[in-house]
């Protein structure tokens, strides 16, 4: 029972450093296996993404009324919107976007501007998760947008015709079981 000096020592090599170790969430279990939860590709994926998919990370919240109107929560920006900012030194301004940056991820907002040293103003670009959407311009795309985001159409993956066309044709073909089954064989 004594020590022989033969217990198992963990090498250099087997032994985590703090330099490559990964943080590990135990209570919660990876959902797709197709999806990785490394930080690090999230940010290179976030910071190296094409234009077109930008377009839908730069997406504001609707004003309250909006979003009671159209029953969806944010929606892409665009060049035309009408915006008020809610966070920042410019908090409460209200303005229409002139521009969606998407390169250097940012809007710019008319009369929302700032001086250089040489006297020249220049747009101040604000992130467009720092505004709200009081007014938006509405083409047909944006219509169909909006129509295809409603939540008070969305049921689920099957309409109301298609589950009652199902209950329909499964009830002819519900069989009673005559013999005894487990539950009631079971002892209470």
């Amino acid at each position: 029972f004594g020590s022989s000096g033969l217990e198992h020592q963990p090498s250099a090599a087997q032994v985590p450093s703090a330099r490559n170790a990964r943080p590990v969430c135990e209570a919660t279990m990876k959902q797709k296996a197709t999806v990785s939860i490394s930080r690090r590709k999230a940010r290179k994926a976030y910071f190296t993404a094409p234009s077109h998919i930008r377009r839908k990370l730069m997406s504001s919240q609707l004003s309250k009324e909006l979003r009671t109107k159209y029953n969806v929560r944010s929606v892409p920006i665009r060049r035309d919107d009408e915006v008020m900012i809610v966070r920042g030194h410019y908090k409460d301004r209200e303005g229409k976007v002139i521009q969606v940056y998407r390169k250097k991820w940012c809007i710019h907002i008319e009369r929302v501007t700032r001086d250089k040293a040489n006297g020249q103003t220049v747009p101040f670009p604000i992130h467009p998760s720092k505004v709200v959407i009081t007014k938006l311009k509405l083409d047909k795309d944006r219509k169909a947008l909006l129509e295809r985001k409603n939540k008070a159409n969305k049921k689920g993956k099957y309409s109301e015709k298609d589950t009652a066309e199902h209950v329909a044709a499964a009830a002819p073909s519900a069989q009673v079981p005559t013999g005894k089954s487990r539950a009631s064989a079971a002892p209470h």
